[in-house]
């Protein structure tokens, strides 16, 4: 038994030496770390959500961030087995036989007639010496890929987090619209009770208190609306986080920049440089191409010669050389019955064996006796192989060549955004400026409306349309107000500036 202990291990510290100084193709990278992919959270909210606890919570529970996360993790397994690859591979074979009737013994190589049981054990290894380059470029290409995916995976954050941020603001909007609608509400109802008072004093035709009565209904009824607004928004900031309807929240009140103050400093241009180099997507699209081209140099690969180191211990074990003969050097003779003629005279036939006894021959002794070693180099050079080579090369040469087009699409789409944007918060700040003049001419014409309504200088169908103008305008300056910080948000986003307030 230790024979055998010592002529495998022996060999197989020859192997890893060997092994050792082969794999030099490539330098040593640090194993990447596997991430963990996020569970779903609790179904319950807190009463009282901040911007920064949505993103939060919609990141954890949405579905293209959590397949994004195994994907980086699928990616990064690639990656660990492109560099595994460079090692040898080390395999074991044993297989167990019974055969009758008339056999060749494995161990003696000598015909039988009896069962034998035989054992066949067998250890191979093999180095991968030189592969065109190909477990190189392997490596860098799975090392690109997982670099990609981290990066799409950041992109899909990023509009996790800017689809949070417009439902939040959408929210902000729905609760400012439905104050000024309550507000409203107290202006007809005091508006109706000096109505009533000056009715009742005869100052006043009734008609006049109808009118009020259909204002206030009509107030009423936009409160409703305003509160069915706001439910919806919340219904979509919910569904944003992927969490379940029905819960009852509130979120915290951001202090905004006013437009007519703050105006946004960087041109579309100076976005999109910063963008270029700070953007995921963009990032992402580029390593995938990088990956690609690595695709090519691993197509390539299939062009050079193959070297491998192959390695092999094996030895047999049968039943029937349970029993061997041991010559102690002395000569048996035995008379076989027959004669021959010699010289006229009948001589006896004599066989003659050598001397000595059977002793066992033990399942270990069997193996160490067997034992068998072999090394051998092969080299697999291509000659011809249907030009198969050669279209996996023009294959990973389209492959790249699509790959650096969605790149170029890629930063294509991004400027156009930028520019979309930039438009878009122009027109929402003239639009917040040219209502915010509206609001305030409409608040001293409602004045002097309401002045001569109680004066009975103006009917209340006048009085009515004053009010309904001034309050379209106010609901118009809020919404223009979130649509403008909406859309400096989406210019900040592009330049990798916190999405928070």
């Amino acid at each position: 038994m230790n024979v055998v202990y010592r002529n495998l291990g022996g060999f197989l510290l020859s192997l890893i030496s060997v092994a050792a100084l082969a794999q030099n193709q490539t330098p040593a990278a640090a194993t990447p770390t596997v991430s963990t992919s996020a569970a779903i959270g609790t179904p319950s909210v807190p009463s009282v959500l901040g911007l920064q606890q949505c993103i939060d919570i919609a990141q954890k529970n949405n579905i293209l961030v959590r397949q994004g996360l195994l994907q980086v993790q699928s990616s990064e397994l690639q990656y660990r087995q492109a560099k595994l690859n460079r090692y040898p591979s080390l395999n074991a074979f044993i297989t167990q036989g019974l055969n009758f009737g008339r056999n060749i013994n494995p161990a003696t190589n000598q015909f039988s007639d009896q069962a034998i049981r035989s054992n066949n054990f067998q250890l191979s290894t093999s180095v991968p010496v030189f592969q065109g380059f190909q477990l190189k470029n392997q490596i860098l290409q799975n090392e690109s890929v997982v670099a990609a995916t981290q990066k799409e995976l950041a992109a899909t954050q990023n509009d996790v987090a800017l689809n949070v941020i417009q439902q939040y603001l959408n929210v902000l909007t729905g609760a400012e619209q439905l104050a000024i609608a309550r507000r409203q509400v107290e202006t007809s109802q005091i508006q109706l009770d000096r109505t009533q008072k000056l009715v009742n004093a005869g100052s006043v035709p009734e008609a006049n208190l109808y009118e009020i009565r259909a204002t206030l209904a009509n107030d009423q009824l936009t409160v409703v609306n305003a509160q069915n607004s706001v439910d919806l928004a919340k219904l979509a900031l919910l569904q944003a986080m992927n969490l379940p309807a029905g819960q009852t929240f509130e979120i915290e009140f951001i202090n905004l920049p006013d437009p007519r103050i703050e105006r946004y400093s960087d041109s579309p241009q100076q976005v999109f440089d910063i963008a270029l180099t700070t953007q995921p997507q963009v990032q992402g699209a580029d390593l995938r191409a990088e990956s690609a081209r690595r695709g090519v140099e691993v197509a390539r690969a299939g062009l050079y010669p193959r070297l491998a180191l192959n390695g092999s211990l094996s030895s047999i074990y049968s039943s029937v050389g349970l029993q061997r003969f041991v010559a102690d050097g002395t000569i048996v003779e035995t008379e076989t019955g027959a004669f021959v003629n010699v010289g006229g005279l009948s001589q006896p036939v004599v066989s003659m064996r050598p001397g000595g006894q059977s002793e066992n021959y033990s399942f270990t002794d069997q193996l160490g006796n067997n034992l068998n070693r072999s090394l051998s180099l092969n080299l697999n050079i291509p000659i011809f192989n249907s030009r198969t080579v050669r279209t996996n090369i023009i294959s990973a040469t389209l492959q790249q060549q699509n790959a650096k087009l969605t790149a170029d699409n890629t930063r294509l789409q991004l400027r156009q955004q930028i520019e979309t944007a930039y438009t878009n918060l122009l027109a929402s700040s003239n639009r917040y400026q040219a209502t915010e003049a509206s609001v305030a001419s409409l608040e001293q014409a409602f004045r002097a409306a309401e002045s001569r309504f109680n004066a009975g200088a103006i009917n209340p169908i006048d009085y009515n349309i004053a009010k309904a103008r001034l309050d379209n305008a106010r609901a118009q300056l809020v919404q223009a107000k979130y649509d403008y910080v909406f859309r400096t948000k989406i210019l900040d986003f592009y330049q990798n500036k916190p999405l928070g307030f």
